[in-house]
């Protein structure tokens, strides 16, 4: 055999399959703007029996991984197409390389095509872009009502089911236990033989049984009649200790009541033991004896004395606890199954309630929504800053002090005021800023100079920054017009809002709206959480009321 020429059509084999295993990597866009998803894929066709693990990660090199995409399958022949997707940032800009990926292909690990992306600065085109109002949030109808309706169903069904589950189990327990108040040991050994009659066991053929429960029945009578342990003492045993009790005149009974008595005790013990079958009329004659045997007994006991009564009046006194001790029981099991059907109905309340007004509304009634009262509250109308932008707030808007700005930033700002209300911790920010820009001209004719939104954003970034903001995203929708027929222009976005003290974090959106007149600028910030609906309401209403006072260049 041509061992040579084996080993190398398995080479050449497994070296076209090693061909075969290729991961492509692309990218949606070379060049994008700070902040922006590049949207990388990798691409690899394989056969339907391999298997292929695709790379995880937190970062690619010094992109940032937003989110890593389900995995789609396209059939091609006898073949199969993998597209994983990620979704990759990066907050500085610059030129960056995607490295290579690798992929693991059964045991083979295949590593995709390195890739070069261009991070871009944003730049703001207040001139060209056309400016569209967000669409506010539209939740669809009864989002929550529907779950939550069949959840408090659920839940009612299971709380009536347990009660009735223990509503049975006590029936059953009541039944199947000995009254209250205890019986004298005459009246419970009545009461056992015609429960024992009641069995039909004899009927039944269970004889071996009936036997058991005859001979308990008069040990246990006699044990707590006469006080003497019957209950483990062998029918001879037995017999004795009683024959005893009578020489002691504790008892008088005849030596015929005895004798009757052993017999019986003797047939049982050979009915449980030698399996021996006696006929009916001996079982009911048996039966008869121990009956009689029982009466006798009570009968030949002596009259009770002093001590025995006051033996009695302890035993019911005993009695009455236990009767209390079981009523309390009973009222607790009363609150247990009262609190069940409660919060059964609650519940069920709950899901028609929720399922009537929406899961929104009855949870900001039921817990408070601070933008909701703030939108539904009285707003104030009021001038800010000089020239004055005029606007509605649900909250009146207090001068501060900007100390985080740049310090370039004076060196092109004339004058500013600031007024806000709130803080990116908070769920309402609102800020009303104005500031005169220095001309580098004198002549009053000469062209105001053009402000640049870049190094403004910047400068309010800067501010956030020092609030606990990070991962700051921008956009810009191009033109902002107010009613007055006044141009702005507006940038909205998202950050994440870290808390300084205990580090938790929370996401905001956010718009900016700027005014560039006559050499000033006029903005308006406002931010609340994200997914806010009242948030969005309340930004709305801000900006449909804004009016501004035209900057005097010479002012």
């Amino acid at each position: 055999m041509n061992y040579k020429g084996y080993i190398g059509f398995v080479v050449f084999f497994f070296g076209l399959l090693a061909q075969a295993q290729k991961v492509t990597a692309t990218v949606d866009s070379l060049k994008k703007k700070i902040g922006s998803e590049f949207e990388i894929a990798l691409k690899t066709e394989v056969r339907q029996k391999d298997k292929v693990v695709f790379p995880k990660g937190k970062t690619f090199g010094s992109l940032e991984v937003l989110a890593s995409y389900p995995v789609d399958t396209i059939k091609k022949n006898d073949r199969w197409e993998l597209i994983k997707k990620y979704g990759v940032t990066q907050f500085d800009s610059g030129t960056y390389t995607l490295p290579k990926l690798p992929v693991k292909i059964n045991q083979n690990m295949v590593y995709s095509n390195p890739l070069q992306i261009e991070v871009a600065n944003v730049k703001v085109d207040t001139l060209k872009q056309k400016m569209y109002d967000i669409k506010s949030i539209t939740p669809s109808e009864n989002q929550f009502s529907i779950p939550w309706f069949w959840l408090s169903l659920v839940l009612l069904i299971i709380a009536l089911l347990a009660i009735y589950i223990g509503l049975r189990k006590k029936s059953n327990r009541e039944e199947k236990t000995i009254p209250l108040t205890p019986l004298k040991p005459i009246e419970k050994a009545a009461q056992l033989l015609m429960d024992l009659d009641a069995q039909s066991l004899v009927e039944r053929g269970e004889i071996k049984y009936f036997y058991s429960q005859l001979t308990t029945i008069v040990r246990t009578y006699i044990e707590e009649e006469i006080e003497v342990p019957a209950m483990e003492r062998t029918t001879s045993e037995l017999i004795h200790t009683l024959q005893e009790v009578v020489q002691q005149k504790r008892l008088q009974l005849s030596a015929a009541t005895l004798q009757n008595l052993e017999r019986v005790l003797r047939q049982a013990d050979l009915v449980k033991f030698a399996k021996e079958q006696p006929m009916l009329s001996e079982v009911e004659a048996d039966k008869t004896q121990i009956a009689n045997a029982i009466v006798t007994i009570h009968e030949a006991l002596p009259e009770p004395t002093e001590v025995t009564n006051e033996l009695d009046a302890w035993n019911a006194h005993q009695r009455e606890l236990a009767r209390q001790k079981q009523e309390k029981k009973r009222r607790e099991q009363r609150i247990l199954y009262g609190s069940l059907i409660g919060i059964g109905c609650f519940a069920l309340i709950m899901g028609i309630v929720i399922s009537i007004f929406g899961y929104q509304n009855v949870k900001d009634v039921v817990l408070g929504n601070p933008t909701r009262e703030l939108y539904e509250g009285t707003w104030v109308k009021s001038e800010y800053g000089d020239p004055n932008v005029e606007l509605e707030t649900p909250e009146v808007l207090t001068r501060v002090e900007n100390e985080q700005l740049p310090k370039n930033t004076y060196a092109v700002i004339k004058a500013m005021r600031m007024f806000s209300s709130g803080s990116l911790h908070d769920p309402l920010y609102v800020n009303v800023a104005t500031n005169y820009y220095k001309s580098p001209a004198a002549k009053p004719d000469t062209t105001a100079p053009q402000i640049d939104y870049d190094k403004v954003l910047e400068g309010i970034t800067k501010s956030w920054e020092t609030e606990g903001a990070r991962n700051i995203l921008y956009k810009s929708d191009g033109e902002f017009e107010i009613a007055d027929g006044i141009k702005g222009t507006r940038v909205h976005g998202t950050m994440t809002v870290e808390n300084k003290e205990n580090g938790a974090t929370h996401r905001r959106y956010y718009e900016i709206i700027l005014f560039n007149q006559n050499g000033g600028l006029q903005q308006v910030a406002v931010s609340f959480e994200e997914g806010d609906p009242y948030g969005k309401k309340i930004l709305r209403r801000i900006l449909s009321s804004i009016k501004l006072q035209i900057f005097n260049l010479n002012g």
